[in-house]
Formats: C-alpha cells, sequence, structure tokens
C-alpha cells in the first residue's frame, strides 16, 4: 500500500531556515497505526531518501489529529546559493510513491 492512499495530505514547509518538516494527515485511525508502524516512515528509511543520516530525521506522532509530523535538517540553509526550494513546499515528492 503507498503512503498517498491512506493520507488525505502529504506536505512540507521550512520549519526556519535550517529545519524542514514534511506533514502526513491520515483519512482515519488504521492508516494512521499502519503508517506509525511502518519500517518505510522510520528516521533510517525516510534520511536517506533526503539525502541524512537517520540521526537528522525525527518522527513526531501527533495522535489528536492522526498526523505525523518529520522534522529533519535542510541540506542547504534556505535562501543559501543552491537552494532551489526556499520555502521547502516541494520536498514532500519522495513521500508520495513510498510504500508502507
Amino acid at each position: 500500500m503507498k503512503l498517498i492512499d491512506i493520507a488525505r495530505v502529504i506536505r512540507s514547509k521550512n520549519a526556519g531556515p535550517t529545519t524542514l518538516t514534511l506533514d502526513l494527515l491520515f483519512n482515519d485511525e488504521a492508516g494512521y497505526q499502519l503508517a506509525l508502524q511502518s519500517p518505510a516512515l522510520q528516521p533510517a528509511a525516510i534520511a536517506p531518501l533526503y539525502g541524512l543520516r537517520a540521526d537528522q530525521v525525527e518522527l513526531i506522532p501527533y495522535p489528536p489529529a492522526i498526523a505525523i509530523k518529520i522534522a529533519m535538517d535542510r541540506t542547504i540553509v534556505a535562501g543559501n546559493p543552491g537552494d532551489r526550494d526556499v520555502y521547502g513546499a516541494q520536498q514532500h515528492t519522495p513521500l508520495l510513491e513510498l510504500d508502507l
């Protein structure tokens, strides 16, 4: 099953100039629980998708909203030369085809 099939929202944004967040909001509790338990959403699996180490990725479950936030270091400070996405709004793409 793909993440996009069980999440109603998959988005990314900056949380300051050096941190990127990915927000996953699920359709229901069952999808949320499936995602939480999936090895594909653990820091060790997410980190290589973004050229990071596992210790640079944090998974933050938020049960009241059946949501998961993933916080990670940006590889380039927002707005620095070489940054192709100043707002971090296009960084969720690797998750769109993620198999859980």
